[in-house]
Order: structure tokens, then C-alpha cells, then sequence
């Protein structure tokens, strides 16, 4: 199998384009990235919609793989720039899948306080939920085989990150 690419940029653009309807309704919004692949997207929106700041999300520690994981060597720690006491928080991601990840990152958020209320905004929703987690801003659904995984990568920094999503065998 080769790798192929997708144009996460397009996907990317739809977001925003929902995004900014759904912010224009008036709510005050703080938004945290899933490290790494949400954490890059995060930053890039809140510069795009005009928020002052974002926050990074470490799953790490709530993952229920953690006992086989562990601690990634370079693992960046959660870090939020906010209140997330009756805070309402855009939670981004890059790629859902099984909604395991999600899971850990609401966990990680409810360890600093009680959101008023959490949306969560991903690139790609692959549809294969093990858990009940919905989206409720997506770039684009895509179906991949068993064995394919997406990744992300950004040529780029901050305002000017550009993203590009790479298919590829798992494993690699």
C-alpha cells in the first residue's frame, strides 16, 4: 500500500466556516488542542477566529492504555490558559476514531474544573466509535480500511501552519 495524501487544508477551511457560525452567536469560547495533531489545529484557530489564547491537552494520563503506553519521553503537559470553571471549551482534535481519546481528554479538562459545556471540533471522523462520541464540527467523514491510519503533519508555524494528512499502513 502507498501513501497518499488528502488535502487536510480544505478540511481545515470547512471547519473554520462552521466554527465562526457557531461563534457568532454571541457565547465566549476557550478552545484546547488534543496533543499533537489537535494542539496544532488549536492554535491555528484561535488565531484564525480571532481568540487570545488555547489551551494543550494531555491525554496521557487518562488513556485506559496508559498501563501499556506509558508517558511519551517528550510528552508536553497539559496546559490551559483559562478558567475551565463554567467555561465553554471547543475541544479540536485532528482524527476521531474510537472516541477513547476523547474520552481521556474530557477527563483531563474535568481535573481543572467543571466546563459549562464542551464541543468538539476534528479534521477527519473515521466512524468507528467505541464509545458514544459525536463530533459537532468535522472537516470531513472518511472511511479507511482496518489497517490505514491518517497522519497529520504541518509545514509551517502558528498563523501560517499549513496541514497535509497523510494515508498510511498502521504501523509505519
Amino acid at each position: 500500500m502507498t501513501s497518499q495524501q488528502i488535502d487536510a487544508e480544505a478540511l481545515y477551511q470547512s471547519l473554520v466556516a462552521q466554527l465562526r457560525t457557531r461563534m457568532a452567536e454571541g457565547h465566549a469560547w476557550s478552545i484546547a488542542g488534543i496533543v499533537s495533531g489537535g494542539a496544532w489545529i488549536a492554535k491555528r484557530l484561535a488565531h484564525d477566529l480571532g481568540l487570545p489564547e488555547y489551551g494543550v491537552v494531555n491525554v496521557a494520563m487518562h488513556r485506559d492504555d496508559y498501563a501499556k503506553k506509558g508517558l511519551h519521553a517528550k510528552a508536553q503537559p497539559t496546559t490551559l490558559p483559562f478558567d475551565v470553571n463554567e467555561r465553554r471549551i471547543l475541544l479540536v482534535d485532528d482524527v476521531l476514531a474510537s472516541g477513547r481519546t476523547i474520552r481521556a481528554a474530557i477527563n483531563e479538562l474535568f481535573d481543572y474544573g467543571r466546563p459549562a459545556a464542551v464541543e468538539l471540533a476534528v479534521l477527519v471522523d473515521r466512524g468507528e466509535r467505541q464509545l458514544p462520541v459525536a463530533p459537532d464540527y468535522i472537516g470531513e467523514r472518511i472511511t479507511l480500511s482496518v489497517d490505514e491510519s491518517l497522519v497529520l503533519s504541518k509545514a509551517g508555524e502558528g498563523a501560517s501552519a499549513r496541514f497535509t494528512f497523510t494515508r498510511e499502513p498502521k504501523g509505519v
